[in-house]
């Protein structure tokens, strides 16, 4: 039997998430014996099949390229991912925690009928996986009887699988029929934030900003100028995204985005459990704060008491 890894993409290039969900795969695999499967659903998606025939580890490449798959919604993209399975029985099918693994893989569990394994971030047996609970307090190890697992994988918990160089050790590349427009669900629009820094669940460094900033003008003017230079991403806890700082989709936290920097700069941030669930696996946490007594500094290698208006521009003046 093998394990099908589903790639997430924008039609154009792999995600750097796809190579996290591969290196779980690849747990499973020396547990099992199984190859590693990667399926690729789009519209002229082929360079995308190609990065992922490069994945090391990667045996076979399945894409699945069609008009009504540019915009992967998730009744098509689960329906085809049952019907790929049927034709192959894969014993485990694995996607990468983010909204997109978080809305496809429910689907194909219920379409199953077997129960999701969600967010792992550690693998001991085939059928036996490490998940985190209680905003990420506590670890529960979970055993599933079932005949395939549907598993959703924390990217955090799980190094990104290497590329092979110049093209060497590709996987086969195999296209596959699509499966019909099942016309349950059709995107209007969609609004994306464009930004030339790097994107926040792959960025090395992050520079996070909480209400202690006080307004979205002050995010901006403090911030901006020290991710410039240390060549970072911004983020922002909820508090922030909830006051109307920033969008969304700078939420780091455990209803926002989980990430694992080698640095991570909390400013103004006082460090709630939910924001913790979501960066406290940084290599590196620094925290500037006011507030001694801040939960921030528990997890924070460096702490700086201080008032951010001041130490903080201090501080980009020294980068």
């Amino acid at each position: 039997m093998a394990i099908l890894v589903i790639a997430e993409h924008d039609n154009a290039s792999l995600k750097a998430a796809t190579l996290n969900a591969v290196t779980a795969a690849a747990k499973i695999g020396a547990q099992s014996g199984s190859e590693i499967h990667v399926l690729v659903v789009g519209s002229g998606c082929a360079a995308v099949a190609q990065a992922a025939a490069q994945v090391a580890g990667v045996a076979k490449v399945k894409v699945a390229d069609a008009a009504h798959y540019a915009e992967q919604t998730a009744e098509n993209v689960a329906a085809l991912i049952v019907a790929a399975h049927e034709a192959a029985g894969y014993s485990h099918i694995l996607a990468p925690s983010t909204s997109h693994g978080k809305n496809v893989m429910p689907r194909v569990a219920a379409l199953l009928d077997v129960a999701q394994i969600s967010d792992i971030v550690g693998v001991d047996s085939a059928d036996t996986f490490v998940r985190p609970i209680y905003a990420g307090n506590a670890l529960a190890t979970v055993r599933s009887a079932d005949a395939v697992k549907v598993v959703t994988v924390r990217t955090t918990g799980f190094d990104a699988a290497a590329m092979h160089a110049n093209g060497g050790g590709a996987a086969a590349v195999e296209n596959i029929a699509a499966g019909p427009d099942l016309g349950a669900a059709k995107l209007m629009s969609r609004e994306l934030t464009k930004s030339a820094r790097p994107e926040l669940g792959a960025a090395k460094v992050i520079v996070s900003g909480g209400r202690g900033l006080g307004s979205g003008e002050n995010y901006h003017a403090l911030l901006e100028p020290l991710a410039d230079k240390l060549g970072a991403a911004l983020g922002a806890s909820r508090a922030a995204v909830d006051a109307g700082f920033v969008p969304n989709d700078y939420q780091v936290g455990q209803t926002g985005k989980i990430v694992a920097p080698q640095l991570y700069i909390a400013i103004g941030i006082s460090g709630a459990i939910q924001h913790l669930a979501g960066m406290k696996d940084s290599k590196v946490i620094v925290a500037i704060n006011k507030d001694p007594d801040a939960p921030i500094f528990q997890v924070a290698d460096y702490g700086l008491v201080a008032d951010l208006f001041a130490a903080v521009p201090e501080l980009t003046a020294a980068v």
